[in-house]
């Protein structure tokens, strides 16, 4: 059973801190914000592009300061009055020059918090097997944390693994591998052993990290319970994501540049990331030690095991992708939810079909053509495709067209219309269907309805979205999508003629 997704249980409250943070528009800090402000304490953000920052939910309730983390003058200034400083700042790049603006911008920091009398400094580094040769971006990680312990200022850094959460670059990795590929040839790394941890997890650590006594000063590894390697992962998501199991075929050949590139080709994970990532997982990235517990007890039910993390950011995502894209504004309800400004390629894959059109009829006429839409009155456009699709799901085993409408002219939420279940109703704004046809995914069908004050008229919006799962999910969109002129923008038009024609 999966653990409930609410926030672990935090260490003992002390008293209210000025935090900063670094890296706030990246996917750790850009989550540890509001857990901060919730736990009550007062939050600095530092960015060298503050006009970044204005699209997260919080923008309005911290201070922005604008300084670049290679700017020792900057940093310094956005150092002064701070209890905590987070530094969550690390170059993903494959340039040669990477390690060496790791070591100035840490460097930069540990004089700038030793001059300001910072009462705390925390980092978020990477595991460090011994007796293993060491990554660039684990070796670069490993030299930042020495600096920063050499600082003079109480210093923790927590080392981790791979994060599991809508949004980490790891995850994304993992699931677009495991989706979109039911049969892979992969690197002999896919063997390597692995510690991960579910971000809600990290985010307790790094919380509760800022009221730690004054002499604790050293590193913590911190992983979820479950120790597995790479090619267990992608069977165990496939499993919770409702995919058959994964054939994969190791093959020794595989370098970490053509591994970066394959992935790249595979996924829409950006190459120059995939490169450092795929380049540290052939490390053993397991925890030595688990002595943070001393400080930070686990929480009652225990640290997220990895299917449960797996299965809070795949569901999370699916249950609201349309809600989410439709407004570009939502506001997560756990660490394990996709942010509206996390990366295009994050979040999984989701389709859009949208269409707008106007017209001078009213809204109230073209809301009752639109909540009266399917059923005998049928979908505007194309009935020919529209029976064909009814029966080959009823084939299929589905429910085809059968179903026709409880009512009408109305609909509530909940009922069933065609092959379609109403799943949001705003009276006079808003229709959703989901599809409850045989689909290899999710899908939506939305039409959304607003009056224009200038003209006196209506916009109508209408917009499918699928979510696939697995290979066959993709092809399906793509085998179908070169009808969608015919289907969604016949049932636009038509739907728009009908409320004219009502007057």
């Amino acid at each position: 059973m999966a653990a409930p997704d609410v926030p672990a249980a935090p260490a003992p409250a002390g008293p209210l801190l000025t935090c900063l943070v670094t890296g706030a528009t990246g996917y750790v800090g850009g989550r540890l914000v509001p857990e901060l402000l919730a736990g009550g304490h007062r939050v600095r953000v530092m960015s060298r592009s503050p006009e970044r920052l204005r699209d997260h939910p919080w923008a309005g309730d911290v201070e922005v300061v604008r300084a670049d983390a290679a700017d020792a003058a900057s940093v310094a200034a956005a150092c002064v009055g701070v209890d905590v400083v987070y530094y969550l700042i690390h170059a993903l790049s494959t340039g040669p020059s990477f390690e060496a603006a790791d070591r100035h911008t840490a460097t930069v920091m540990a004089g700038a918090v030793r001059d300001a009398g910072v009462g705390r400094l925390v980092y978020l580094g990477g595991l460090e097997p011994e007796d293993e040769q060491l990554s660039p971006h684990l070796r670069s990680r490993a030299e930042v944390a020495a600096i920063l312990l050499g600082s003079g200022i109480p210093t923790v850094v927590l080392r981790a693994a791979v994060i599991i959460g809508s949004g980490s670059a790891s995850f994304e990795m993992l699931r677009y591998l495991t989706e979109r590929l039911p049969v892979m040839v992969t690197p002999r790394w896919v063997h390597s052993r692995i510690q991960p941890i579910a971000v809600r997890d990290v985010l307790r650590y790094l919380v509760a990290c800022a009221g730690l006594p004054a002499e604790v000063h050293r590193c913590f590894d911190i992983g979820g319970p479950d120790v597995m390697n790479y090619a267990e992962m992608m069977q165990r998501y496939a499993r919770v994501a409702g995919l058959p199991r994964r054939r994969i075929l190791p093959v020794p050949i595989f370098t970490p540049s053509l591994s970066s590139h394959w992935v790249g080709v595979v996924t829409p994970v950006p190459a120059g990331i995939a490169r450092p990532l795929v380049e540290s997982l052939r490390n053993t990235v397991v925890c030595a030690e688990h002595e943070i517990a001393q400080y930070v007890p686990d929480p009652p039910e225990g640290l997220l095991g990895f299917d449960d993390a797996v299965r809070l950011a795949v569901q999370r995502v699916r249950d609201s992708a349309v809600s989410t894209r439709w407004s570009s504004a939502s506001v997560p309800g756990a660490p394990s939810d996709p942010l509206p400004t996390d990366p295009d390629w994050a979040g999984g894959s989701l389709y859009v079909d949208e269409r707008v059109r106007s017209t001078a009829a009213s809204a109230e006429g073209v809301w009752r053509v639109v909540e009266g839409i399917g059923g005998d009155r049928g979908w505007y456009s194309w009935p020919l495709a529209w029976r064909v699709r009814g029966r080959l799901d009823r084939a299929v085993g589905g429910v085809g067209l059968r179903r026709g409408r409880r009512d009408p002219d109305q609909l509530y939420v909940g009922d069933a219309l065609d092959f379609w279940r109403v799943e949001e109703r705003e009276v006079g704004q808003l229709l959703r269907l989901r599809a409850e046809m045989r689909l290899p995914g999710l899908a939506w069908l939305e039409f959304h309805v607003e009056h224009d004050a200038a003209t006196g008229g209506t916009t109508l919006r209408q917009r499918a979205t699928s979510a696939p799962r697995g290979l066959s999910g993709h092809l399906y969109w793509w085998t179908v999508a070169v009808f969608h002129g015919f289907v969604f923008g016949g049932m636009l038009r038509g739907v728009v003629r009908a409320a004219e024609r009502s007057g």
